[in-house]
């Protein structure tokens, strides 16, 4: 009986049981697995009647609430609601009245007892029923707000969401235009003006470099909002707040202010002008000695900026004003935090993020972090000045972008999560269950499974809060660019949960409302007119697939993975055009890197597989793969006779990487995206998935300054043949 009901609140919460794994096969999670799913989620497993009593409860609210808190309706359907009341009023004329996003209001008058009435429930003694209303009503695209009322007495209000049918597309493209791009992880890129890593203008120098040689968009990593008091966690995929930017990306010297004797005497000190030195001279981002140079040098053209502008009544502070009311909680939540971080850590204080601050400081509402808000009205102010700053300095590179004439202009990155220390986490815990964390079940990249230590968001709360933390993240993530790579966007669907402490192995996939979240992803992407890509690597549904599809999502294509069942490789000329190819990724090996194996010697190094058996079968695998490469290649015509055809004595050279290069440019995707790392002839991966001090993710440069990179004969030579290729394939 227990095992049963158990069930019944697993189903009842959309844990899925069984699935398909990586290689096809039937897969079923475990008996524990699924008490500790519900107990993340805030159940008490520990007797049969306590899983009674909380199904009871759960299904009472649901009956207890006469409107759903939200629902999404496409352009081109019906609106129908749902209408739950007791008996007792069920004969009474009742008004819903939509309070329009434009202004405009519309009111539909109904009897429930005429409408459908689709089922029925008693609680606590009394009569409950639920109809189905059809509202004869025309709603424009955009949020509205939907009461229910009846003799004037308003006692139930819900949002609808009219969104379009599908994400939008730019008219090139969708008139068949084949474009080309360049991926890039920001932070990674060399110049002779930056402070040892990326920055934005960084970014407008290689947007208008590679729009000269034809490239029609710029690729980044999440340039998501970091710790700033906490600089070497610097996964852009660990983010603290997912809605703001990494102000390490801020270039100081283009500020107003910069240039003031007082600001002058902070860079041109001795100790800062040998930090500066050494952060541009290393190999690796020295995060550590960046974000100290930065701070200091930010926080004396804030003073400046401060005093000429944000103190008196300038159009400057109106607009900083508007920024941050429009910014609303969650630009105060990261602001303070970011304050209150940086503030423990002065204090010598344990502060790597919120589970170890002194109580009082744990949650952003507390009345202690009010009172330290007020206290530390300054140090608030500049954290908040630096979000002005980065999205005023993104805006400009995007706006360089489209004075290129760059199709898309920049493609932006969304993270699949926060991390457990976030600032997102720290000002609305009731959304986040912070005792278990997204990953994915083993897979061929990652045979042990994955546990990326991000807390995943609580489908039902999520639904409860009328779906705002994803519509605020949609639109701020669109914001200032021209595409959107949704990281894996499978969890749009569902998410494979691991609990804490537990292997991943032992997790379970939970499931969210995938349709709403997908109107609202169309409908941001046409208010912000936003191409969106869907990283639909690893174990993927087809239902996914064909859902992504339908919605206008452009699917992500990776030449490695595109493999036949006997192992060969398909053409990219077979791939879907409502797609971006690539030839890798941040978490794989450079061409390089993959055709002389040295991700896997790297892996064998660092301790990545298990076995030798596993990596001599992955050497092998390897082995195989690119003899096929290369009789794809020479089948196709796309490298010259003097490449060799034999693996046992072909290595990667520039003609090889060229010729695979302008093979993906031939084929039916309408984006192509290259890797920066690549046309520098690159060997060392970015990343490596499933290690953390193992190896220096996320640090390594690019070994040509941006300035220099285009002023190379092969790879003008290179983006030539590219550009011919996507024409001749559009046509």
């Amino acid at each position: 009986m227990t095992q049963d009901l158990l069930q019944q609140l697993v189903e009842m919460r959309g844990i899925e049981t069984q699935y398909v794994d990586a290689w096809g096969k039937p897969a079923t999670i475990a008996e524990s697995s699924k008490a500790k799913l519900l107990n993340v989620l805030g159940y008490d497993t520990a007797s049969e009647e306590k899983i009674q009593s909380q199904i009871i409860d759960d299904i009472s609210s649901v009956w207890l609430s006469p409107l759903n808190p939200v629902q999404v309706v496409r352009s081109d359907e019906a609106i129908v609601i749902v209408v739950r009341l007791p008996i007792e009023l069920v004969n009474d004329e009742h008004v819903i009245t939509v309070h329009c996003e434009n202004g405009k209001i519309e009111k539909h008058t109904f009897t429930p007892v005429d409408q459908e009435m689709t089922t029925m429930a008693h609680i606590d003694e009394v009569e409950f029923h639920e109809y189905v209303v059809s509202l004869p009503l025309n709603l424009p695209l955009g949020y509205h707000t939907m009461a229910l009322s009846a003799d004037d007495d308003q006692f139930a209000e819900s949002r609808i969401i009219v969104a379009p049918k599908a994400c939008y597309t730019p008219d090139p493209i969708a008139a068949g235009k084949k474009i080309w791009g360049l991926s890039v992880q920001l932070y990674c890129v060399r110049s002779g003006k930056n402070w040892g890593i990326g920055d934005f203008t960084d970014l407008a120098t290689l947007i208008e470099k590679a729009a000269g040689v034809g490239a029609d968009f710029i690729g980044l990593n999440p340039i998501h909002a970091l710790y700033p008091a906490n600089p070497d966690a610097c996964s852009p995929y660990g983010p603290s707040s997912r809605r703001w930017l990494n102000y390490l990306y801020i270039d100081a010297s283009a500020i107003e202010g910069f240039d003031d004797d007082s600001v002058q005497a902070v860079v041109n000190a001795e100790e800062f002008q040998k930090t500066l030195s050494h952060a541009r001279e290393t190999e690796h981002v020295d995060y550590e000695a960046v974000a100290h140079i930065k701070l200091a040098a930010l926080k004396a053209v804030f003073d400046v900026y401060d005093a000429r502008h944000l103190r008196k009544n300038t159009k400057q502070n109106k607009a900083f004003k508007a920024f941050v009311t429009e910014g609303g909680e969650s630009l105060d939540m990261l602001a303070v935090y970011d304050a209150l971080q940086s503030h423990l850590k002065a204090k010598g204080k344990d502060c790597w993020g919120w589970p170890v601050f002194p109580e009082e400081y744990k949650d952003y509402h507390n009345p202690a972090v009010a009172k330290f808000k007020k206290a530390n009205a300054g140090n608030v102010k500049f954290y908040l000045f630096l979000q002005w700053i980065a999205a005023q300095q993104l805006e400009a590179a995007s706006s360089k972008a489209t004075e290129c004439g760059m199709t898309i202009g920049l493609y932006r990155d969304l993270a699949v999560g926060v991390s457990e220390g976030s600032a997102e986490i720290w000002g609305n815990k009731d959304l986040y269950c912070v005792n278990a964390s997204v990953g994915a079940p083993p897979d061929i990249l990652g045979p042990l499974g994955q546990n990326w230590g991000l807390p995943p968001m609580d489908p039902r709360k999520l639904y409860e809060q009328a779906y705002q933390p994803i519509i605020d993240l949609f639109s701020a993530n669109m914001a200032s660019s021209g595409s959107l790579r949704i990281d894996h966007v499978m969890a749009l669907l569902r998410l494979w949960w691991v609990v804490k402490g537990d292997d991943a192995k032992e997790g379970g996939y939970v499931y969210y409302p995938v349709d709403d979240l997908l109107g609202i992803l169309a409908l941001e992407s046409h208010r912000n007119q936003s191409l969106v890509i869907g990283e639909d690597l690893g174990t993927v549904p087809e239902e996914i697939r064909s859902k992504l599809a339908d919605n206008g999502v452009y699917s992500y294509r990776v030449f490695f993975f595109e493999q036949a069942e006997d192992g060969g490789f398909f053409s990219p000329s077979h791939y879907p055009v409502q797609s971006m190819s690539t030839l890798t990724t941040h978490d794989m090996p450079t061409l390089i890197g993959y055709w002389h194996c040295l991700d896997l010697a790297l892996g064998k190094d660092i301790g990545l597989y298990p076995t030798d058996d596993i990596l001599q079968t992955l050497y092998a695998d390897r082995h195989a793969n690119k003899q096929s490469i290369l009789d794809s290649l020479h089948g196709h015509h796309s490298i010259p006779d003097n490449v060799g055809s034999d693996v046992n004595t072909t290595g990667m050279t520039g003609e090889l990487s060229k010729g695979m290069q302008v093979h993906m440019a031939g084929g039916s995707s309408a984006l192509l995206s290259l890797q920066l790392e690549d046309w520098l002839q690159m060997d060392k991966p970015v990343n490596i998935p499933g290690t953390f001090n193992e190896y220096p993710n996320w640090r390594r440069k690019l070994t040509k300054n941006v300035e220099a990179i285009f002023e190379t004969h092969d790879i003008t030579e290179l983006a030539a043949q590219l550009t011919q290729a996507r024409k001749q394939a559009s046509a």
